[in-house]
Parts: C-alpha cells; sequence; structure tokens
C-alpha cells in the first residue's frame, strides 16, 4: 500500500491538474465565440441541449461549462429559462470524457505530449501556444490515467481492498455515498468516475460498484455549481437548484432501478472491459434522465419561479434588471 498511493495519488493530481488548466486554456480559446454561441442558439430547449453537450465535450468539464452559464446569468447574457437546456446538456457532454478514458489512450500519452512540448518551447505566437497547450495538458491527463492504472495493479492482492470492494458491490447507496464523497472532497466528477473506469479496466471493481459509484459522482459534482451561485442573481441560484434536484432526482431513480439499469448496460455493451460498461453506463444514465425529465421541464422552471420569484422587475428582454440582487 505504501508502494500504491503516492502513485495513485500523483497520477490523480497529474489527471485533474490537466482537466482544470485544459478548461481554462478552452476557455481562452472559445469564450468570446462561446458567449455569442449561447446567445444567438438557446432559443428552445432543444438547441440549449445540443449548445450544452459540445460546449461540455469542448471544455472537458460539466462543473465548467455550468458556471460559465452562471457567469453569464450574472451578466444578463442568459436567463434561468435558457439555461435548463443548457445544464441539462452539460450533464450529458460530460459522459464524452468517460468514454475517452475507457479507451486504452495512456500508451499513447507521450505523442500530446511531445508536440505540446514542442509548441510551448519554440512557438512564439500566443493563438498557436494555446492550441499546443491543450495538446499538452491532454497528454497530462492521458498520462495521469496511465500512472493511476499502473498504480492499483497490487492491489488485486490486498484482502482489505477486497472487502472494502464487496461493500460497495453489496451496497449500492453505500457506493454513490463514496462517489459522492470522492467528488467533493477532489471537485471533479470526471475525476471519480475516472478512478472507477480504471478500477473497473484492472478487474478490480465489478460494473454493479463502477455503475454505483458514478450515480454518487453526479451529485458531488452539484456543489461547484451552488458554490458559484454565492452572492449572485436569483436567477443564478435557480439555475444551481434546478442543477441539484435534477441530479439528485434522477440519482433517487437510477438507485431505485439499479439492478435492471445494470442488467441494460451489460446487455447492450459489446465488449467485457469493465471499464468500457461503466462509461457507456455514464452515458446512458444521463441521456436517459435528460429524456425522462425533457417534458416536465417546464413545470420545473415554473415551480423554481414560483418559489423564488425575482425581487426585481424585468426589461423587455426578460432579463432581471437587478441581476445582483441578493437571496
Amino acid at each position: 500500500m505504501n508502494e500504491i498511493l503516492p502513485l495513485l495519488i500523483g497520477g490523480l493530481v497529474l489527471f485533474l491538474y490537466a482537466i482544470s488548466q485544459l478548461s481554462e486554456v478552452m476557455k481562452e480559446i472559445s469564450s468570446d465565440r462561446a458567449k455569442n454561441t449561447i446567445q444567438k442558439y438557446t432559443s428552445n430547449i432543444f438547441s440549449s441541449l445540443l449548445i450544452g453537450t459540445l460546449l461540455t465535450i469542448l471544455l472537458g468539464s460539466s462543473s465548467a461549462v455550468i458556471i460559465l452559464v452562471i457567469v453569464f446569468i450574472n451578466a444578463r447574457t442568459l436567463t434561468f429559462k435558457q439555461a435548463i437546456g443548457l445544464i441539462m446538456g452539460a450533464n450529458i457532454g460530460t459522459t464524452f470524457s468517460s468514454q475517452i478514458i475507457a479507451l486504452d489512450v495512456g500508451k499513447y500519452s507521450i505523442i500530446p505530449l511531445f508536440i505540446g512540448l514542442l509548441f510551448e518551447v519554440f512557438v512564439r505566437n500566443k493563438k498557436w501556444k494555446r492550441y499546443g497547450n491543450v495538446l499538452l495538458y491532454f497528454g497530462m491527463l492521458f498520462f495521469g490515467l496511465f500512472i493511476m492504472e499502473e498504480s492499483v495493479l497490487p492491489l488485486r492482492d490486498s484482502e482489505v481492498f477486497a472487502k472494502w470492494i464487496e461493500r460497495v458491490e453489496g451496497n449500492p447507496l453505500q457506493g454513490a455515498l463514496i462517489g459522492g464523497l470522492i467528488t467533493l472532497m477532489i471537485q471533479s466528477s470526471s475525476g471519480t468516475v475516472g478512478m472507477a473506469i480504471v478500477l473497473g479496466k484492472q478487474q478490480l471493481l465489478s460494473a454493479a460498484g463502477g455503475i454505483a459509484i458514478m450515480l454518487g459522482a453526479e451529485l458531488g459534482t452539484c456543489s461547484d455549481t451552488l458554490l458559484a451561485t454565492i452572492n449572485g442573481s436569483r436567477q443564478a441560484f435557480k439555475a444551481g437548484i434546478f442543477h441539484l434536484l435534477f441530479n439528485l432526482a434522477t440519482i433517487i431513480i437510477g438507485l431505485l432501478l439499479f439492478q435492471p439499469f445494470v442488467g441494460i448496460v451489460e446487455k447492450i455493451s459489446t465488449t467485457e472491459d469493465i471499464g468500457n460498461v461503466i462509461a457507456n453506463a455514464h452515458m446512458l444514465f444521463n441521456v436517459f434522465g435528460v429524456a425522462l425529465f425533457l417534458p416536465f421541464v417546464h413545470l420545473m422552471e415554473k415551480g423554481l419561479n414560483k418559489l423564488l420569484p425575482d425581487k426585481a422587475t424585468s426589461d423587455n428582454k426578460g432579463y432581471d434588471v437587478r441581476v445582483n440582487t441578493k437571496r
């Protein structure tokens, strides 16, 4: 265990740092374009869903996208109604990173690392240097995954770890609580799901255990959103509450239908790789969750507007005039 922890923590730190930096670089590259696109193409729920999904794939983080949405709400660029589709789309977009993690990309990490380093050292143009940074941080992300995969191999012979896994796999609720707690600590649902996928790929975690942890990670990621709404407008706060309620409701349904859901995912997955099964479950869970609640979005919006009415009057565009009104 003394040899495992330094490598596992080191790989996780590298992975999380890469996600954080990648999000920041992508914001610099696309922030103005993203703002204009969001303003133009969020007139209805379906276009908002698509934009939220695509932005999350580009930025590599649902939290980054939702926080960006809250910033735009406070800047009167978006309304709460427009934000609903973006938030739901971000939940779908984050599953793209799970699919990448499930691939054996670690062994190829040296390629983007090397190319990104060449850009960093030899390229002077700031625009192209940012593109090089994207490659560099993708390489770091993949290399962090590779280190984590290699570090957990000795756990196959650990009796303590085996007993812990038995508890997680035998109790989905306990697994979800562990997933939520890990996400709260590391502030990244992608990191939590990534660790579950890594353990699954090494045959250290069953599909059921990994899916339970994934469900908890979906709730833990709401903490970033709620923190971002502090001292913001009432509409921004409603967006944060919607994200929490939406994720909580889908998680409860997922836990109630846990065994049938695991069975469906295992049946439709064309591989015996448990890591891929967990990644597929992450995608199906979020897609099904959005599809299930899409018909009720208008009712949820009306309910939150009634529960948390705006204190300020609105202008003719429907934006909260006093956007800094405190809750």
